[in-house]
């Protein structure tokens, strides 16, 4: 019978949609759970787990209690190991870090957590590559090249795996964060099965001989805008290029708000958006591309959510990268992963990815 080692961060990505920028400060998931954020990763992994009970039957689960995975496990009928760790409540990265260590000293085929970057971190500075692991991507960013690309491709490669070691080669992938907000430094390298398709890539970073081009492309977007109609400009240096032209200051890792050439409103959580397409409901979503991964939203952007996605419009959206970064990708596909309550993806199909003043790629669209 395989074994499998569970960490779910029951705080992981639970301020995804309230702007904030990932669950390392307390402070601010404190505010966040008094204004109504939802835990994201209990649900994330419970939809891992769905797949890995339907294709790996009889996996023994290994996890410790008080949401941490235990509980979760059992719901679905998995056979389950309770582990010693007393977790506390709310959760921190002690507990997730003492978890990992019961778990290198088990017996166990591999391990997935559930959780971001922050997560990740935590666990390869315990477990190092002592243990094959992977990530249920359920964090507000995920930049690290260890998550499945959606919590069911998580939950197929780990079932996939378990069911026969053999069959795959065990790789070194990285684990990156935000060093300064922005851009993205390797931590460490872990350990992960290769199954093909259904992990992501590390996040990649911007390639030099897109600049000119992007530049010119963003003044003509700016130039572009029309007087009266709200533009929701996205996270990224790729789309705040379109607010420098502007002469504006907006919020790099945010989702900021233009009007008639002003900011209207800076970082906005998704309450935010929505209030502000009930007073001006024509609008355009400005979004750029993550280099490497290809994700368009589920990334550190989930203050857009499938609601205010359906509210702009699936045909008000115009995406902005670099041709390299686009021709980069492998497979050259878009990915979405739009969250809980909403399995359907809503820009599915082909979709024109603007690269330069007077030039478009054309992509298809994935869920995951």
């Amino acid at each position: 019978m395989p074994a499998l080692g569970l960490i779910v961060n029951p705080i992981a990505g639970i301020g995804g949609r309230v702007a904030l920028k990932g669950s390392d400060d307390r402070v601010a998931v404190d505010r966040a759970l008094r204004d109504g954020a939802l835990p994201v990763a209990p649900a994330r992994a419970r939809r891992a787990l769905d797949v890995l009970r339907a294709q790996a039957p009889g996996t023994e689960v290994l996890a410790a209690g008080g949401g941490m995975g235990a509980e979760l496990a059992a719901e679905l009928g998995l056979p389950v190991t309770v582990l010693d760790h007393r977790p506390e409540h709310p959760t921190t990265a002690d507990d997730t870090r003492a978890v990992a260590r019961e778990l290198a000293g088990r017996d166990v085929d591999l391990l997935l957590f559930a959780g971001g970057d922050g997560t990740a971190r935590d666990v390869v500075d315990v477990i190092g590559t002592e243990l094959p692991l992977l990530g249920v991507p359920s964090g507000v960013k995920m930049r690290s090249a260890v998550f499945g690309m959606t919590p069911e491709a998580a939950g197929e490669a780990a079932a996939r795996y378990l069911a026969r070691p053999d069959a795959f080669t065990i790789v070194e992938r990285e684990v990156l964060d935000a060093a300064d907000g922005i851009e993205s430094e390797l931590f460490a390298l872990a350990r992960s099965p290769h199954v093909v398709g259904r992990l992501q890539a590390g996040k990649a970073t911007a390639r030099p001989a897109d600049e000119a081009a992007l530049t010119a492309l963003c003044e003509k977007i700016a130039r572009e805008l029309v007087p009266g109609r709200l533009y929701l400009v996205g996270p990224g240096t790729t789309t705040g290029r379109i607010l420098d032209a502007l002469g504006l200051r907006g919020t790099t890792l945010g989702v900021d708000a233009v009007l008639d050439g002003e900011l209207l409103a800076p970082d906005l959580d998704e309450d935010g958006i929505l209030r502000l397409l009930d007073a001006y409901p024509q609008a355009t979503l400005v979004l750029g591309v993550i280099g490497g991964q290809g994700f368009l939203l589920g990334r550190g952007n989930q203050q857009v959510s499938a609601e205010v996605l359906r509210r702009v419009g699936s045909d008000n959206l115009v995406i902005v990268a670099g041709a390299d970064k686009v021709s980069a990708l492998d497979p050259p596909v878009l990915h979405v992963d739009l969250g809980d309550d909403e399995r359907e993806n809503l820009l599915e199909g082909y979709r024109r990815v603007r690269v330069a003043p007077d030039r478009t790629m054309v992509l298809r669209v994935s869920g995951g």
